[in-house]
């Protein structure tokens, strides 16, 4: 099955504590390798998020970004902490007591003390509840990316396999007018040298020499790769690193392919084949 690694999903909730928003990013990476940016109150869930990004994804560079935006800022109630407030002012008074002509405490300083303003901050597990949710409705829309993405990568990738087909094809064509040219050329060029070789050397150097040339071992190979490729992406299994394998296996076929060749056609053939080759590796690249 064909899973893109690349995708996007962003999710967000609005409640009583205001707005939460989380966004999911994933790039091609050899492993599964995930990062967290959370806020403060919610650092304590990294690790659940992990662990359920890990059920989900098995390879890829994922960056998760949850924003909290509390809601009405601007107009926060605030809220005093009448015990810490009293035992400052209990402090103020027992100061007062002792130094009378002290310099009269300005009462915002007292609010400023730490500990007398308390944060209406959202409740954790509230909070903690609402971020669990909304990561899994962004990782579900993650996946259903990365799937869709990989529906478009498995038409590619056929694409590719027929383009490699018909130059297999066209190759295979070929070789009879070859090995008649290559045996002509041969021919040519031994019986000037016929006098010296012995009896029924001349066919030996013939065959010879066409069988260091001959490609049909190589034209079965990649057909043999073409029809495991598709296989692997009509599968149900993860496909990624079998890929990576046979798109270096087919790479050398073509260079095999390219390094035996002795005639024009057959080289812009062997040319053509690298190219779509290493179009199909790119695209392989962004496979899980």
């Amino acid at each position: 099955m064909i899973i893109s690694m690349t995708g996007f999903a962003r999710s967000e909730v609005h409640d009583s504590f205001g707005q939460l928003t989380c966004e999911l990013r994933s790039v091609n990476h050899r492993y599964l390798e995930p990062g967290f940016r959370l806020p403060e109150d919610l650092r304590g869930l990294e690790h659940e998020l992990r662990q359920q990004l890990g059920r989900k994804l098995r390879r890829g560079k994922i960056d998760c970004t949850v924003h909290l935006r509390v809601a009405h800022e601007a107009e926060r109630e605030l809220l005093i902490d009448e015990a810490a407030l009293e035992r400052v002012l209990g402090r103020l008074r027992q100061i007062g007591s002792v130094a009378p002509a002290a310099h009269t405490v300005d009462l915002v300083d007292v609010l400023r003390w730490p500990g007398v303003i308390r944060d209406d901050a959202p409740d954790t597990e509230s909070l903690a509840g609402a971020c669990r949710a909304l990561f899994a409705r962004a990782l579900d829309e993650l996946v259903a990316s990365r799937t869709r993405e990989g529906a478009h990568l498995r038409e590619l990738l056929e694409q590719r396999c027929t383009a490699l087909e018909g130059i297999v094809t066209a190759v295979r064509a070929r070789l009879p007018e070859v090995q008649s040219r290559v045996r002509r050329r041969l021919e040519e060029r031994l019986a000037e040298l016929a006098a010296t070789l012995e009896p029924g050397r001349l066919e030996q150097e013939v065959v010879l020499t066409l069988q260091r040339l001959d490609v049909a071992e190589e034209l079965d190979r990649l057909d043999g790769h073409i029809a495991e490729i598709r296989r692997v992406i009509g599968g149900t299994e993860a496909a990624g690193r079998r890929l990576d394998f046979l798109m270096q296996e087919l790479a050398r076929e073509a260079n095999t392919l390219s390094s035996k060749s002795q005639d024009l056609d057959q080289t812009r053939l062997a040319v053509d084949m690298k190219v779509v080759v290493e179009q199909m590796r790119e695209q392989v690249q962004n496979v899980e």
